[in-house]
């Protein structure tokens, strides 16, 4: 079923039509992601340790006392990049979609692309969301579980120890996590939004990044239900494949970056 055919009024084009899904073509995407994974793992694997890397100099930063109380949102928030991250992917699925030549060289190949600046600001958008979240944790923090910290000139935790007592022990610790969390499924949603079809819709066809996001955001609006247990899947699958130590991320994300492209092609009529 295609949605009613609108114009839009300033430019006087078509809109991009988009299509009803059903959690039918989430399964699919996801199998045709797997399928994806398997015929061009050998050379693109390496590409999946990129993600690890971040999450590691994520940790080590946290490291740092003075970051602990915003390590949950500074790792889990690593993943509103994803979309950004799996650019390539992108391109490699449709040129595989297309009978193409797809090896691992392919995987950079939007670097050279026409749709690179777009990319660019797409992704300093996500960027931008993802330093709020990371200010909007720390607000949390500050108004929750830091007054209760010993010392009275510093919110900043002592120690681990100290911390995880007050997180799991404390009315105000419990407060901060059921504020944080729901600060952050905000977030999540809003860049679900905004990112399930726009990447790569940048990639497919000469679109700019108003009209990306603006059909991702119809996509959105018009499978709500779909669109979102796709978020929580993919979420799902991120923490399965951060266990342990990312590792696991070196799969997930590949087959979550060509099972995207192919929930795109299912969800916007090109």
């Amino acid at each position: 079923m295609i949605s009613t055919h609108h114009a839009h009024m300033d430019r006087g084009i078509p809109e991009t039509r988009i299509r009803k899904l059903t959690f039918d073509d989430l399964r699919i995407s996801l199998r045709q992601g797997w399928e994806d994974f398997l015929d061009k793992r050998g050379d693109l694997v390496f590409v999946g340790f990129i993600y690890p890397i971040v999450g590691f100099f994520a940790i080590a930063i946290a490291r740092n006392w003075a970051l602990l109380p915003i390590i949950f949102p500074l790792v889990a928030g690593l993943t509103l990049m994803g979309p950004a991250v799996a650019s390539g992917f992108y391109e490699l699925a449709r040129r595989r979609e297309r009978h193409m030549n797809a090896s691992w060289r392919h995987f950079f190949l939007e670097f050279k692309s026409p749709a690179m600046p777009s990319i660019a600001a797409l992704t300093a958008v996500q960027f931008g969301i993802y330093v709020l979240w990371l200010a909007a944790a720390w607000a949390v923090y500050a108004a929750t579980l830091g007054p209760v910290q010993p010392a009275a000139w510093t919110i900043f935790p002592d120690s681990l120890g100290q911390f995880l007592s007050n997180v799991f022990t404390t009315p105000e610790g419990w407060a901060m996590i059921i504020v944080g969390n729901l600060v952050g499924f905000m977030f999540a949603v809003v860049v679900l939004a905004i990112s399930v079809v726009s990447f790569p819709m940048l990639i497919d066809r000469k679109a700019d990044v108003p009209e990306a996001v603006r059909t991702s955001v119809r996509v959105t609006l018009h499978n709500p239900g779909v669109i979102l247990a796709w978020g929580f899947i993919v979420a799902f699958l991120l923490v399965l494949g951060s266990l342990p130590f990312f590792i696991g991320l070196a799969v997930v994300l590949p087959v979550l970056g060509y099972a995207t492209w192919h929930l795109y092609t299912r969800a916007v009529e090109r």
